[in-house]
């Protein structure tokens, strides 16, 4: 900080020894006007003169009267005006007490409105140049007496000016500011929800490998003594399942590392053109899965592929989870208008699989997480029991979108998992 930033810090810390200093000028000011003499007996000269006892006491009182001009600017106008008339009556010669006039005449206009000031100024204008003209030694159209209507619209407009130029500069600084609270609002958001959408990205992947690895294990437990061959069958899909695991996991976490960490993979996010892909490891767990497409190959924008495929396997590991030994799964992709239709419907009676512990863990997020999926494209989703037995969940979601945001889509509840 220069030192002039310095100084001006501290004035501003101390307003009334600012005002105090500023009071000090004005009272030199006025002291060596009334001493000089401007006319002379040869035209336009200058001269000495001794101004009046009473004078100088009126200078002394406007100086002072200045000191708390911010406190009470109005109280401290009305004083000043005071003083100067008595002056422009009783001086001869006349002393300047009018320039305290026109300082508290400029702190009222930079402090209230332009009406305010408007108002005050004239007033205060006509008062002092109606005393100078009709009260003063000197004829009514002496230069002096137009020079303080001159000095008195000087104060009110500069004033005026003065308060324009802070109120714009507040302004500005405002919107600065609000602009910035935004930004960090609108930050703060899209991380939460980025969050939200890796939070739902990890449950998906971790949910659906988990419960293939335990069932797999489960099997080769169950056969390990007399099915050695099943039991290293099995073994071999729970090993693709860790891998295929930590592959999605570790493309998932790159999203999260920062510029100068290692260089994240990057593989597309999975999609419906993964499905059939993705019903065989269900089928290698035991689960039958059909699948049905009727989406004529129509290219998806990313979101909703996405959400599609993860609906699929989320759906498909409840089904596996849930639906109990013998049952089958349906998967149905439909396009119809603007929408794409992803149905996965199964059979099963609801009882837990041989050997699958995690349904009876308790229950898991599963189809919530599938709702917030749907919800932010602005779609539907209905889940719950068939008639006749099974589980049907089916989710609309739109094929183009302008807005992922939510506006009217409706949710149906449905069971944890």
């Amino acid at each position: 900080m220069t030192p002039l930033e310095r100084a001006r810090s501290e004035l501003k810390a101390h307003p009334l020894a600012l005002d105090a200093g500023l009071a000090a000028g004005v009272l030199v000011c006025m002291v060596a006007g009334s001493f000089a003499l401007p006319h002379g007996t040869d035209g336009v000269t200058w001269g000495i003169r001794t101004p009046a006892p009473l004078s100088l006491l009126l200078m002394l009182l406007a100086a002072a009267a200045l000191v708390p001009r911010r406190r009470a600017p109005r109280t401290v106008l009305a004083l000043t005006c005071t003083l100067s008339v008595v002056e422009c009556v009783t001086g001869d010669p006349r002393a300047p007490v009018a320039m305290s006039a026109v300082i508290a005449l400029f702190t009222v206009a930079s402090t209230t409105d332009r009406t305010t000031t408007f108002r005050v100024g004239l007033l205060t204008m006509t008062v002092l140049t109606a005393a100078a003209m009709f009260f003063g030694p000197l004829p009514w159209y002496a230069q002096e007496n137009l020079g303080v209507l001159a000095w008195t619209g000087i104060g009110a407009t500069a004033g005026d000016a003065v308060r324009s130029r802070r109120a714009v500069v507040r302004a500005m600084r405002e919107r600065a500011e609000r602009a910035e609270r935004t930004r960090e609002e609108e930050a703060r958001r899209r991380v939460a929800e980025e969050r939200l959408r890796i939070a739902r990205d990890l449950h998906d992947v971790v949910a659906h490998h988990i419960a293939l690895v335990n069932v797999q294990a489960g099997v080769a437990a169950h056969v390990m003594d007399k099915r050695p061959d099943q039991a290293k069958e099995a073994l071999a899909h729970v090993r693709e399942a860790g891998r295929s695991a930590l592959s999605e996991l570790r493309a998932t976490v790159g999203l999260l590392r920062q510029s100068g960490d290692p260089e994240a993979p990057t593989e597309p996010a999975p999609g419906l053109s993964l499905l059939e892909e993705l019903a065989g490891t269900f089928r290698s767990a035991g689960l039958p899965v059909e699948v049905a497409r009727a989406d004529q190959g129509t290219r998806l924008p990313a979101a909703v592929d996405l959400a599609a495929y993860r609906i699929v396997q989320e759906a498909l590991t409840n089904v596996r989870k849930h639906a109990g030994a013998g049952a089958r799964a349906e998967v149905s992709v439909v396009l119809v208008g603007p929408h794409i239709e992803v149905t996965v419907v199964d059979d099963g009676s609801g009882e837990s699989a041989p050997g699958n512990t995690a349904a009876e863990a308790g229950g898991g997020h599963g189809l919530l997480g599938m709702r917030e999926r749907v919800g932010a494209l602005g779609g539907t989703l209905t889940t719950g029991p068939r008639y006749g037995g099974g589980f049907r969940v089916h989710a609309i979601l739109p094929v183009s979108t302008t807005d992922n945001r939510v506006e009217g889509g409706t949710t149906a509840p449905g069971e944890p998992v």
